[in-house]
């Protein structure tokens, strides 16, 4: 980026750490059983939320472990493609973690089914990885509750990464992105492993729900009310958070979606209007999105309204696009606006 730096504005690099996955979902929103063929994207959350502010301009670094061989090579090139860069990217023998998506339609949700044990990435220890090298000169680390959620190795490679990040005193990002079916699979503590890995972060991409399961406590109010309830809960309970980023979304078909973004700061709170997302084609990584355009505007110094907006625009407008990785540039999410509730093409 050139020009002088806004106050606020944070430079350096964001270094996103985790699995990337493939993906292979049935086309014309086929059930599995229906299928013949399957079409294959790249994805996963952390390689998701990298190449969205790769395309919005940031310079983004993957960290992750990927088999030799094909896959390896076709994941490794589509990280490239989306303009993150893959120098710390580790290669070793064994195999690729896997989803399949059967994608919703009308009143039918959208089901995946994973199939990523025994990964290259899930076997890692984390002497595999310099996060110190990495981290040099690093704005953030992004990361989330699914490299814990593979089991106690993931478990060992985020209390690895989020040690090496407060080492460098790099601020911490830390998406909960809770994935019951992970976590089931093995002998887990959930609230224990993701309430140590939360007191280091800096911004929590989660909602009341993430909260609760945090700290073990329902929240009475409703809507706007329960939400800030269960903010100020979290800012008293980890002390170095110091925003929250959430959606709330009100799904009325597979096709028609009303989502709100809302940013929370110890000192006040930013809810924008619901927006409407129709005609969608995929929403597998619109969560992702959201926090890639939330962390848009926290590098740019941006307010919490500028945040909540940003994040709300990128998530509503990867909605019109397939695979797991959004490549919104500024100029479309510049252009993005709330106000009519549709998203323009």
């Amino acid at each position: 980026m050139s020009g002088l730096q806004k106050s606020g504005q944070k430079s350096g690099h964001i270094v996103c750490f985790g699995e990337v996955l493939l993906r292979l979902a049935t086309p014309g929103h086929r059930l599995m059983r229906q299928s013949e063929s399957l079409t294959l994207e790249v994805g996963g959350a952390e390689a998701n939320v990298a190449a969205g502010l790769a395309a919005l301009g940031h310079e983004t670094v993957m960290v992750t472990a990927l088999p030799h061989g094909p896959l390896g090579d076709k994941a490794r090139a589509a990280l490239g493609a989306a303009g993150i860069d893959t120098g710390p990217v580790k290669r070793a023998a064994g195999r690729m973690g896997l989803y399949f998506l059967e994608s919703g339609a009308g009143l039918r949700p959208s089901s995946i089914t994973y199939d990523r044990a025994g990964s290259v990435f899930a076997g890692c220890e984390p002497e595999t990885f310099d996060f110190a090298a990495a981290l040099d000169g690093a704005a953030l680390l992004h990361l989330s509750g699914i490299t814990p959620a593979l089991g106690p190795k993931g478990v060992a490679l985020a209390r690895a990464a989020v040690a090496a990040a407060d080492a460098a005193g790099v601020p911490i990002c830390f998406d909960g992105n809770y994935r019951a079916l992970l976590w089931n699979a093995w002998d887990s503590d959930p609230r224990a492993i993701l309430t140590d890995l939360m007191q280091s972060a800096t911004i929590m991409i989660g909602n009341h729900r993430d909260i609760s399961l945090l700290l073990g406590t329902a929240f009475s109010g409703d809507g706007a009310d329960r939400r800030r309830e269960a903010a100020l809960a979290a800012f008293d309970a980890f002390p170095r958070l110091q925003w929250i980023a959430s959606t709330a979304r009100h799904i009325v078909n597979s096709d028609y979606h009303r989502i709100a973004a809302r940013v929370d700061a110890r000192t006040g709170a930013h809810q924008t209007p619901e927006a409407n997302v129709t005609g969608i084609v995929d929403r597998i990584g619109t969560g992702d999105a959201f926090c890639a355009g939330v962390l848009h505007q926290w590098l740019e110094g941006g307010d919490l309204a500028a945040m909540a907006q940003s994040g709300l625009g990128l998530a509503a407008l990867k909605h019109t696009q397939p695979g797991d990785m959004c490549t919104i540039g500024r100029g479309e999410l510049e252009a993005f606006s709330a106000s009519g509730g549709d998203v323009r093409r």
